[in-house]
């Protein structure tokens, strides 16, 4: 096969072959091609999202690490930093969704602690088709069976996340990872071969055939041939990764090591020509000092291959000694596989004959950016132009309340987090359930929030809209547990750039998560995009999944959903303006996924977040729950299915009832006060000048609502109970 045949194959464009040649000044040899392949991916190299990507703000006073580099850094104070990142590993948990999950995990975790950090939480975002096929439940049971896995061998907390179904999901599932982790803001590593003579060592895992071109894998829709890649789908070892992070953490902490990298995608390849570029330097290797687990390996398979549990180090080589003894006590046996040197080249030898030599740079950031044709969908004006409020009005609000409760989107989870030991380390304060994670910081006294949200429904119907919403959730999850929003990182699941429709999808959800990030003074930290999310032509819904990290002073002062006491008062804060368009009523209910959605007013979102972090700090607030999914009907049960204890509404006789009980919209929160601080938060919210009502009392053990002097609702607990939280062990059990 030519290389101008060989290109094709491997996913490169004519005109990328061309650029290539530019670049290198020669055609590249078959090994060298394959290492552009690999890192001028689209998982690689974002050549169609970067153009997109800056309108991000990623700046703050807190932010010491922004993108470009592992992972997100931001100051929390008294010396420490947060560390955090999410990535996806959709078309991997396609193919094989135990694995697919678990080296998703896996490589998230090596993320955070390659900058120096202790993880110390896992979340995830997932998506699903239909439960009620053989393959739906495969593809579930399998992804939260390799999240559980990994995550519970290496000893770190899963402690959030959040599941949705919908057919688009039905062969393309996402899995959505995401990681957070602790350090001494002192102890900082970043991925840069630097130091001219400096040794480039390889710990951990063998390296086998598994993964290989994982990455250019990735960045095709998915097909029928798809299962025949099966190979390109890592293999994790949690227990390997576990003695990997301890030992890494150790050089890290004794200042043993110049330069960490993890290997993620593309291998070899791109933390050779990744920590060289950064550095400004070059590298040569020898890739027969490489430690194989198969024989006769090309060197393409060497240099492109994903085994998991790998790890690339830069170390003086007085510190050499030193580092193989800390790996030593952990079972692990560092390979010296060559050298920094001057230069921008990484040079590769296999048998004594050079195989590779490739610019740094130009394999690792050289790829085009395209700026794709965008064209509003023909889809777009014609569901939006629908009127909910032309259905008919149910006959029985009660019944329509638990078929929302026993909605896979809404019911709980319980069955997915039980699988996840989200307690271990013993820093979790809000485990899975709440609205935010909350983890102890054992070195400060404080803690941090942390929650992970998206809407692909909403996306769909409105990108713009879509895109504001996720990050107003995220953060207003965080407000709700009294965190204040310091970062965060998005991981952007779409189809593929290259039809106008989806890009316009992409870019119209760019632009509203970056206002909301503007408007509400949180930057990007860091970041995944994962394109061609399709099957056979069609593709997912457009989901942006945003996860948000908060910092909480006084963890003394954490504030959860759940109602507490009798004769406490039910506030419902923020603006009412709501809709029925992609709500959860009209998808369970009704069977519908039209009309518009609510308006996004942002400065209204970041003053109800302000108010709330307020009531909460000041002691003020017995509990809170942002309103999302289900809208106020939803969150009410919710938060009385929490407490174990019931509640008393009242509507105004004016409300459209569909509207006023399972309508959608931002900036909503309701909170519960003791009725001896009922006047002075009252008299904080009208100072603050956002907008409020007062709308019941917490009593009982059943949920009533009254339409006026009409009682149009009322459940007891455990009707709400038996219809919330039996759904998945029904389905799967």
């Amino acid at each position: 096969m030519s290389d101008q045949d060989l290109h094709r194959t491997l996913g490169l464009t004519d005109h990328e072959y061309k650029l290539i040649t530019e670049q290198m000044g020669r055609e590249p040899n078959e090994v060298e091609l394959n290492m552009y392949s690999v890192m001028w991916s689209e998982h690689c190299s974002y050549k169609h999202s970067r153009s997109a990507l800056k309108l991000f703000p990623t700046t703050s006073p807190r932010v010491i690490q922004g993108p470009g580099e592992n992972a997100g850094v931001v100051d929390i104070g008294d010396g420490w930093a947060a560390v955090f990142k999410i990535e996806s590993h959709n078309h991997p948990s396609a193919i094989e969704p135990h694995q697919g999950a678990a080296t998703g995990v896996g490589g998230i975790l090596r993320d955070i602690y390659t900058m120096g950090a202790q993880p110390v939480a896992f979340l995830n975002s997932l998506r699903f088709g239909n439960l009620e096929t053989a393959r739906g439940r495969y593809l579930f049971d399998g992804v939260v069976g390799g999240i559980g896995g990994y995550g519970n061998c290496v000893g770190i907390p899963t402690v959030a996340g959040e599941v949705f179904f919908e057919p688009c999901y039905e062969g393309n599932p996402l899995v959505n990872a995401m990681c957070v982790g602790i350090m001494p803001a002192d102890q900082l590593v970043l991925g840069k071969a630097s130091g001219e003579g400096n040794l480039v060592v390889l710990v951990g895992a063998l390296t086998g055939r598994d993964g290989i071109h994982g990455v250019t894998f990735a960045s095709e829709e998915l097909s029928e041939e798809s299962e025949e890649k099966r190979p390109a789908v890592q293999v994790g070892d949690p227990f390997m990764g576990k003695l990997l992070m301890d030992a890494t953490l150790e050089t890290i902490g004794k200042k043993l090591v110049t330069g960490v990298q993890d290997f993620g995608g593309a291998g070899l390849t791109c933390a050779l020509t990744e920590t060289a570029s950064r550095a400004g330097t070059g590298i040569e290797v020898d890739l027969d000092q490489v430690p194989l687990r198969e024989e006769d390996m090309h060197p393409f398979e060497i240099l492109t291959s994903e085994s998991q549990e790998r790890m690339l180090l830069i170390v003086e080589p007085d510190k050499l000694k030193a580092v193989e003894e800390v790996f030593g006590r952990w079972d692990l046996k560092p390979a010296v596989i060559g050298k920094v040197t001057s230069g921008e080249t990484v040079t590769a030898r296999y048998r004594g004959e050079v195989v590779a030599s490739v610019p740094a740079a130009s394999v690792a950031g050289g790829a085009p950016v395209y700026n794709p044709e965008s064209r509003e969908p023909a889809y777009f004006r014609e569901l939006a132009n629908y009127d909910p409020l032309n259905m008919p009005l149910p006959e029985d609000y009660g019944e329509v309340l638990l078929k929302l409760l026993a909605a896979p989107d809404i019911a709980s989870k319980e069955w997915v987090w039980r699988r996840y030991d989200y307690m271990v380390r013993t820093c979790t304060l809000q485990g899975p359930g709440g609205d935010s994670a909350v983890i102890r910081i054992r070195e400060t006294g404080k803690a941090l929030a942390m929650s992970v949200d998206g809407n692909g429904r909403h996306t769909y119907l409105d990108p713009y809209r879509g895109g504001m919403m996720a990050v107003a959730e995220a953060t207003r999850n965080l407000s709700c547990s009294g965190a204040d929003p310091i970062g965060i990182t998005d991981c952007l699941n779409f189809g593929n750039p290259e039809k106008p429709e989806i890009y316009w999808q992409f870019s119209q959800a760019v632009e509203g998560m970056a206002e909301a990030c503007r408007v509400l003074n949180v930057p990007v930290v860091g970041g995944n995009v994962s394109f061609y999310n399709e099957v056979q032509g069609e593709a997912i819904y457009p989901t942006p999944v945003v996860g948000a990290v908060g910092l909480l002073k006084d963890p003394a002062k954490q504030c959860v959903p759940a109602l507490r006491r009798d004769g406490d008062h039910l506030f419902l804060l923020g603006p009412q303006e709501v809709s029925l368009g992609g709500s959860q009523y009209l998808k369970s209910w009704c069977g519908k996924v039209s009309g518009s959605l609510a308006e996004v007013d942002l400065e209204a979102e970041r003053d109800v977040q302000d108010l709330i972090r307020d009531l909460i700090n000041a002691d003020l607030v017995q509990s809170a729950h942002d309103l999302s999914d289900g809208g106020l009907a939803v969150a009410l049960a919710e938060s009385c299915l929490s407490g174990r204890i019931g509640a008393q509404v009242n509507l105004a006789p004016s409300d459209y009832l569909p509207l006023a009980l399972f309508g959608e919209g931002p900036s909503r929160v309701l909170f519960s006060v003791a009725p001896e601080d009922a006047d002075r938060v009252s008299q904080l919210i009208m100072e603050a000048k956002v907008e409020s009502s007062k709308i019941g009392i917490v009593k009982g053990d059943a949920l009533i609502i009254s339409h006026g002097d009409d009682i149009i609702l009322k459940l007891e607990l455990s009707a709400m109970q038996a219809a919330y939280e039996e759904v998945f062990s029904c389905i799967m059990e």
